[in-house]
């Protein structure tokens, strides 16, 4: 399979799900320009532009991060990253939603875009705080989301990376905080995220020249 990904946007989650898989896969990087380093225009083959998207061992494309963690998921059942109940499978599926739509799409979106007016940024702020405390309030005596480890607590992790660079101090919600730090020890996303912050990195160098 192909994962198309930005360094260190939401498609760092397929990664990590990836890495915890054990999976083989071939990462192809999108720039800002929305070519891929092979030099393939990538609205070409996502029109939306957005990672990730996944190209399937049966050659279909696959977009929309929660869709591609479950599928990952369930291509590979032996990491345990979703429950086998179906009802705890569901409330995974409802963290999923939460974290796509209040937290990334609604909060952080806005606070990263470079070009949101000064009032958005305000507004996606002012959404912030009820969300984290939904997250406080359910993690306080919590290890993950739902049961064990898995897709809903990477796509999680990867959305309170982005807290510092969108002026969001996780200091008021000290459970969302540990679970993070948690996350981030964890062998898998340790790895993903430090390949993918080099590639970050390099990206900004070479913007910046």
């Amino acid at each position: 399979m192909e994962l198309f990904f930005s360094p260190m946007a939401c498609s760092l989650a397929s990664r990590i799900a990836l890495y915890e898989a054990d999976a083989q896969a071939l990462f192809t990087q999108v720039d800002k320009a929305k070519r891929t380093a092979d030099g393939r225009d990538y609205r070409q083959i996502n029109p939306m532009g957005q990672v990730p998207a996944l190209r399937t061992p049966g050659g279909w494309l696959l977009t929309e991060n929660a869709a591609v963690l479950q599928y990952l998921a369930e291509s590979f059942p032996a990491a345990g990253l979703l429950p086998e109940d179906a009802d705890a499978r569901s409330r995974v599926r409802q963290w999923l939603g939460f974290i796509a739509t209040e937290l990334h799409k609604a909060v952080f979106v806005p606070l990263l875009d470079p070009r949101a007016p000064a009032d958005v940024k305000a507004y996606a702020m002012d959404k912030a705080a009820l969300r984290l405390d939904v997250l406080q309030a359910h993690l306080q005596t919590r290890e993950y989301l739902e049961g064990g480890y898995g897709i809903a607590d990477i796509y999680l992790a990867v959305v309170l990376n982005w807290a510092p660079f969108a002026g969001v101090d996780l200091t008021p919600w000290p459970a969302v905080r540990a679970f993070h730090r948690r996350l981030q020890a964890r062998d898998a996303v340790a790895r993903a995220t430090r390949e993918e912050y080099a590639l970050f990195q390099e990206e900004q160098r070479l913007r910046a020249a």
